[in-house]
C-alpha cells in the first residue's frame, strides 16, 4: 500500500498482513464496534483510497474486540431531524457504497453481533467469513424504524423476499449455523482460526487478475434491478417518516431504560 493509506482514521485500523492485501479493523470495542460519525467518514474516505491504490489487491474488514459491529451508535438518533437526519443518513450510505463499490474483492470476518448496520457492511461484502459465534441481527423493528444501510436490498439479493422479511419484521438472531444454511455467509469457522482463514482466502484473491474480478463485480452489479442507489434513495424517505413516528421515539427511550418497548402503531 502507498504509505498515506497507512494513516489511521478514527476508531479505523489499517495494517497489510500480506503483501497486496489491506486489512481494515472497526476499533471501537468498548463499544462493541458501534459506528459513530467519524467512523462512517473514515469508510467512505478510506475504501475510496484503496479503491484507487493499485498496490491494494484485496482487503479484509474485521471488528476488534467481542464482535464485529452491534450498529449506529445510537446516542445521536433522537438529536437530529428533517434535513439534518437526511443528511447523517446519506453519510452512512456513503460508506455503504464505498464497501460495495471498490473494484476489489472484500472479505468480511466476523464474530459475536452482527447487528443493524453491521449486518448491512458484512453483506456489501464479496465474501463473508463467519465464526461460529457470530450471529446475525436485524434490530432495527427493536427502536421503531425501517432497516437502513441496504439492508432490504443485500437480504433480498442473498437470503429472497421471503427469508428477507422473517428476518426484517422479526427482529430475531439469526446463528451463524443458520446464515450459512441461508446463504448469508459463505463459511463457518472457529473463532480462534477466523482471522487466519480471512487472510488466506484474501490472499488468495490478492494474487488473482483483479481488473478481472472487479469488472466481474460490476457486472453481478448490474443483475440486481432496482440497483442499489435506487433502494438507498426509498430508504431514505422511509427513515425520515419511520424517524418521526412515535414509535421510534418510544424505542429509542426503551432502549435507553432498558426496558421492553411499548409501541402503538403510531
Amino acid at each position: 500500500m502507498a504509505p498515506d493509506t497507512l494513516a489511521e482514521t478514527p476508531g479505523l485500523l489499517l495494517s497489510s498482513p500480506s503483501p497486496g492485501v489491506a486489512e481494515v479493523v472497526l476499533n471501537r470495542p468498548a463499544k462493541l464496534n458501534a459506528l459513530d460519525e467519524a467512523m462512517y467518514r473514515g469508510l467512505a474516505d478510506l475504501f475510496l483510497r484503496l479503491h484507487e491504490d493499485a498496490s491494494v489487491r484485496a482487503v479484509i474488514l474485521r471488528g476488534a474486540g467481542r464482535g464485529f459491529c452491534s450498529g449506529s451508535d445510537v446516542g445521536g438518533m433522537l438529536k437530529t431531524t428533517g434535513p439534518a437526519a437526511r443528511a447523517r443518513l446519506q453519510r452512512r450510505h456513503a460508506a455503504i457504497q464505498a464497501v460495495y463499490r471498490i473494484e476489489k474483492p472484500v472479505v468480511a470476518a466476523v464474530h459475536g453481533p452482527v447487528a443493524g448496520i453491521g449486518f448491512s457492511l458484512a453483506m456489501a461484502c464479496d465474501f463473508v467469513l463467519a465464526a461460529e459465534d457470530a450471529y446475525f441481527q436485524q434490530a432495527f423493528t427493536n427502536v421503531g424504524l425501517v432497516p437502513d444501510g441496504g439492508s432490504v436490498f443485500f437480504l433480498a439479493q442473498r437470503l429472497g423476499v421471503g427469508r428477507a422479511k422473517d428476518v426484517v419484521m422479526t427482529g430475531r438472531r439469526l446463528p451463524a449455523a443458520e446464515a450459512l444454511g441461508w446463504g448469508v455467509v459463505n463459511r463457518v469457522v472457529t473463532g480462534e482460526t477466523l482471522e487466519a482463514e480471512a487472510r488466506v482466502l484474501a490472499a488468495e484473491l490478492a494474487a488473482g487478475p483483479t481488473h478481472v474480478l472487479g469488472l466481474a463485480k460490476k457486472m453481478f452489479a448490474a443483475t440486481c434491478a432496482p440497483p442499489l442507489e435506487t433502494v438507498l434513495e426509498i430508504e431514505s424517505f422511509a427513515a425520515a417518516v419511520a424517524r418521526a413516528s412515535r414509535d421510534h421515539a418510544e424505542g429509542v427511550t426503551a432502549f435507553r431504560e432498558k426496558r421492553r418497548p411499548r409501541f402503538t402503531g403510531e
